[in-house]
């Protein structure tokens, strides 16, 4: 059990840091098209919020049974 809980532990890991890299390069592009301007992006922060919440369900799944 305890190893199992190792490996989510990595994989969630490595998730949250291949959703990192992804927000950094579409930051880096962004910036390198406009950089005098900064546009909040609603949709963006929708679809964070959403996978959040996604994410916490999963691990509220996870840990009830």
């Amino acid at each position: 059990m305890a190893t199992l809980k190792v490996y989510l532990l990595l994989f969630t890991a490595f998730f949250l840091s291949g959703l990192m890299q992804l927000s950094m390069a579409q930051g880096a592009a962004a910036a390198a098209a406009a950089p005098a301007t900064r546009v909040i992006d609603a949709k963006a922060i929708d679809q964070a919020i959403a996978y959040l919440l996604m994410f916490a369900a999963l691990f509220v799944t996870y840990f009830s049974h």
